[in-house]
């Protein structure tokens, strides 16, 4: 392949850069849907923002480490979210039901004071710094080296738990008794109620289930990137921009939406150029005396953590419910 590539006229800096980066990007994008896809459930089916959501994937990464020293990591791969989902469920039964019927000002309320509490707990028992969280050995080295650049092969079992979480995710909706059963109840809640379910018991489950994902996506994600109290506010916002841009509600919108983001944010951190260079390639001057002079000098990779949220205004304004969404904002 690499060979095919160069004989179109491709330098091999160029292959690497961009095949990397597109890994990278691809890997980072899965694991934003890995977030999102959680929060987009408990909205498409509850109606309910989760503004705790990040919270919920800290934790995840947290007491993966903790549960790592105990039982190494592939136990805690399948523990912590476990943990996380349960917690999840023992909040929505105790505190987000009491408030559901008030609306979705309260429900806002009350999940952003969880985000709050969750950090403050998190600090009290594993401190304010951030813990060593470490890969674990198997799959600790590269994959494969591209022109002497290595793909780590942990970012390559990255990918393949989102992918396998988005087909378990789409067989258990489409092809099994309580996927029916769950999304019966988001449009004829009183109707499955009669046919003898428990509906509140249903919903519990599912903002258990999105919890416990943000669970799995923070154990994956813990010890790739880094585990530290600011580690939820970091992803927090970008999870909501990717939920809107996706369309409020649709999984499979949450998933391009994830795409496009990771790929589009991952090169623009990759590109060590300004508009003015680019401008000065072609011949073009720009002076210090020019209008917007220190615009122009920024590089891409300076304004690549505002392409996410340029990507969320954008949306708002041409196409409100998203790509792939059915509702308005």
């Amino acid at each position: 392949m690499l060979e095919f590539l160069i004989s179109l006229g491709l330098s091999p800096a160029f292959i690497e850069f961009f095949t990397i980066s597109l890994l990278n990007g691809v890997s980072y994008g899965l694991l934003l849907f890995m977030l999102s896809s959680g929060l987009t459930l408990i909205f498409s089916m509850m109606g309910v923002l989760n503004f705790a959501h990040a919270s919920f994937y800290m934790l995840g990464a947290y007491l993966a480490y903790s549960t790592t020293t105990l039982i190494g990591y592939w136990w805690a791969l399948l523990v912590a979210p476990l943990l996380v989902g349960a917690l999840g469920a023992v909040f929505e039964r105790v505190c987000l039901r009491r408030v559901h019927k008030f609306g979705h000002v309260p429900e806002l309320l009350i999940t952003f004071g969880l985000s709050y509490i969750v950090l403050e707990l998190v600090q009290l028992v594993w401190g304010r710094s951030s813990v060593d969280y470490r890969v674990p050995e198997l799959l600790d080295g590269p994959l494969f080296t591209v022109f002497g650049t290595q793909f780590p092969m942990y970012r390559g079992f990255m990918m393949l738990v989102a992918v396998l979480m988005l087909v378990a995710i789409w067989l258990l909706l489409t092809r099994t008794r309580i996927g029916l059963v769950i999304q019966a109840a988001l449009t004829h809640p009183e109707m499955v109620e009669a046919l003898g379910h428990n509906v509140p018991r249903v919903f519990m489950l599912v903002f258990g289930g999105g919890c416990a994902l943000a669970g799995l996506a923070g154990v994956i994600g813990g010890n790739a990137f880094v585990t530290e109290p600011g580690m939820a506010a970091t992803v927090g916002s970008v999870i909501f921009v990717v939920v809107v841009v996706g369309g409020m509600g649709s999984l499979a919108g949450a998933f391009l939406a994830s795409l496009l983001i990771g790929v589009v944010q991952t090169f623009a951190v990759a590109i060590d150029a300004s508009m003015l260079t680019s401008l000065q390639s072609f011949g073009v001057t720009i002076t210090p005396t020019t209008f917007g002079y220190a615009l122009w000098r920024l590089k891409v990779s300076q304004v690549a953590p505002i392409l996410p949220y340029l990507f969320l205004v954008l949306m708002l304004i041409f196409r409100p419910r998203g790509l792939l969404g059915t509702r308005e904002g």
